[in-house]
């Protein structure tokens, strides 16, 4: 457990608010590529999912690899926004409040799914999972004034 630990104080510097945005999701796509979908290298630490969305204004396929956290019992995704605890929503938010028809590949499955921006009461409780999930969050959101969104991506054949 230790080094889990260590990786979730890591996490919650803002030298790693500055470095990752830059390295991790573009280190993940690449290990993705060459793997063919087999490899997700920050899914060694957290679940993670390849995200396609849709641009909001240019309607192109935006790809982005995100730690999510698996609701197993339910057959959804939770996607956080966090943006490494940086100032702005990222990008792929923007995208999925436009288009909310998305796909993930989870485990090397592509998944239709549409996203659900969660409010109130519902978003507070997947707050409180995804806080016992992944600690680091709270620092994230103690940094900024934005309310990280949350998502709950459900399997069209649901």
């Amino acid at each position: 457990m230790i080094g889990v630990r260590l990786v979730q104080k890591v996490s919650s510097t803002r030298g790693f608010a500055r470095v990752a945005p830059h390295v991790v999701p573009a280190l993940d796509r690449a290990v993705h590529r060459l793997t063919r979908g087999r490899v997700l290298l920050s899914a060694r630490l957290l679940p993670g999912v390849i995200l396609t969305s849709t641009g909001a204004r240019s309607g192109l396929p935006r790809r982005t690899p995100l730690a999510c956290m698996p609701e197993p019992e339910k057959g959804t995704w939770i996607i956080v926004g966090s943006n490494f605890g940086r100032t702005g929503h990222p990008a792929w938010t923007a995208n999925l409040l436009a288009r909310p028809d998305a796909e993930i590949n989870w485990k090397g499955a592509d998944i239709p799914v549409t996203a659900r921006l969660l409010q109130g009461e519902e978003r507070a409780a997947a707050w409180q999972a995804v806080l016992a999930f992944w600690p680091p969050y709270a620092t994230y959101q103690a940094r900024v004034e934005r309310e990280i969104r949350l998502f709950r991506l459900v399997p069209k054949d649901s």
